[in-house]
């Protein structure tokens, strides 16, 4: 290698990462190398690479992409309850089921409770046609997509059909308590502070919750006050609690995303 002495040595520690991880048989991507690049660039100490979390039934390597995540996924393993906080895009949701699906395969909980507010964006489905069931369904689709990522759909439908995996609408979570469970709650901007604590509560013994949402996407009706935005103020600090807020540079979607969130999040300050 030629050039300045010290970028000669990041571009060796980068080489050199990868060519650990490679030798212990890991699947390299392109966002191995740019989180890589980032520690280097940033002086974190650690020569590794993050922890393969889980391999799909595809034989896919699942680990973080971004410094963001891996921050967020060193919190679920640290804490009890993680807020993950952050805009679309960031791998908060399949992140969340894939520590959860983990923890359900070596055995640290009994179930899964995968659960969403049922908070139209801009959109009437009273309408549809069919039972609750189907009414809700929709709200809930993007759980059932994260978990067909990870598992065949037979097993998926197993689960389901076992309530080893259950997957519902915030509203069924009141007068439970939820133990021996990995316990997420997604899209929790579109929950109420009243909302939001009662979900809390349910937390029972020898379980672990996630609470996942974006600020900047709240559908509630105009007036009704996001219980998500008081999180990181109400519970920052306490112990076994952790509070991740991802940013723009954590997004892992199409490149254009992150434009997008920039445009909109600059369009707030002209208001």
């Amino acid at each position: 290698m030629h050039g300045e002495t010290g970028a000669v040595e990041q571009a060796y520690d980068v080489v050199k990462r990868m060519l650990d991880a490679a030798v212990r048989g890991v699947q390299l991507t392109p966002d191995d190398v740019a989180l890589a690049a980032s520690d280097v660039l940033g002086g974190t100490e650690s020569s590794a690479l993050p922890e393969t979390l889980f391999r799909s039934h595809r034989g896919g390597e699942i680990r973080p992409k971004t410094a963001g995540q891996r921050k967020f996924v060193e919190s679920i393993d640290r804490n009890t309850l993680t807020f993950g906080i952050g805009p679309a895009g960031t791998g908060k949701t399949f992140l969340a089921v894939v520590m959860a699906v983990r923890a359900l395969r070596s055995r640290h909980v009994e179930r899964v409770i995968l659960s969403r507010p049922a908070v139209e964006a801009g959109e009437k489905l009273g309408f549809l046609p069919g039972d609750l069931k189907d009414k809700v369904d929709p709200y809930l689709r993007p759980l059932y997509d994260a978990l067909s990522e990870l598992m065949d759909d037979p097993l998926v439908s197993r689960y389901l059909e076992r309530g080893t995996i259950e997957v519902a609408p915030l509203a069924y979570m009141r007068g439970r308590t939820l133990s021996g469970a990995f316990v997420i709650l997604d899209e929790a901007q579109n929950a109420t502070r009243d909302q939001l604590k009662m979900f809390l509560t349910r937390l029972g013994a020898g379980s672990k919750m996630i609470v996942n949402g974006d600020i900047t996407q709240v559908d509630l009706p105009g007036g009704v006050q996001s219980g998500l935005l008081e999180a990181p103020r109400r519970f920052g600090g306490l112990p076994d609690i952790g509070i991740v807020e991802l940013t723009d540079t954590d997004v892992v979607r199409h490149p254009l995303v992150t434009e997008i969130i920039r445009a909109y999040a600059s369009d707030r300050g002209m208001r």
